[in-house]
């Protein structure tokens, strides 16, 4: 039975695996994923690959073995069905589902996943647009291509947020753009890359690059 610590590192590198531009998952990569030092990195690639959860190469970095795969799954899965239900059921805002989600998402009842799919209605994604792994660990698709890959003129719907903090989910409802909210893109500022969008045919907004790359559309 994996650790806490272990599921949290295995989540990790699953959800770093999954990122479209990540060819490579470095040891760096995941310590700045959950905010540890590269020791303690370090030391956790060391135990996880005596599990034969992972497999690390200095050249080729971190790569989760089958096993691994499904462990990691698994943990994915519960944290999101427990967004779900803290959103939908608990009517937590969406800034705060995550870190609460982070602590239950590592009970570990034999059928609790299950029961708690089916008592949801079986959603394909969570509140931030991420798909939910089934029992068998198929999912449907992520979407990869963000607002700042979008075209100047063109309108898109919020389909995903890639950075899940708190300060930014906090910032959107500040903006009142949640997942479904169309966007179109006015204009782009050569100079930085920043974007001037309408939210939902409304006033004019500037934004950073930075917030155009965390914003998945469809």
């Amino acid at each position: 039975m994996n650790t806490f610590s272990e599921e949290n590192y295995l989540k990790a590198i699953f959800r770093l695996s999954q990122m479209p531009d990540n060819k490579k998952i470095s040891t760096s990569a995941i310590a700045e994923a959950l905010g540890n030092n590269p020791a303690s990195v370090v030391d956790m690639i060391r135990k996880l690959t005596d599990k034969q959860l992972i497999e690390y190469d200095k050249k080729k970095g971190v790569k989760l073995t089958t096993q691994g795969q499904k462990d990691a799954i698994q943990i994915v899965r519960k944290h999101r069905l427990w967004e779900v239900f803290l959103l939908e059921k608990l009517e937590y805002r969406w800034d705060e589902i995550h870190d609460i989600a982070e602590e239950l998402e590592h009970i570990k009842y034999h059928d609790l996943a299950d029961r708690l799919e089916k008592f949801l209605g079986f959603p394909e994604y969570d509140p931030h647009g991420d798909p939910i792994p089934k029992a068998n660990g198929k999912m449907a698709k992520s979407f990869s291509a963000s607002l700042a890959d979008g075209k100047v003129g063109g309108s898109y719907r919020v389909a995903a947020v890639r950075d899940t903090s708190s300060e930014f989910l906090k910032y959107l409802h500040k903006l009142e753009i949640n997942i479904g909210t169309q966007i179109k893109i006015i204009e782009q500022i050569a100079f930085d890359h920043s974007l001037i969008i309408s939210i939902d045919n409304g006033e004019a907004t500037t934004v950073s690059s930075k917030f155009g790359e965390n914003i998945l559309i469809s």
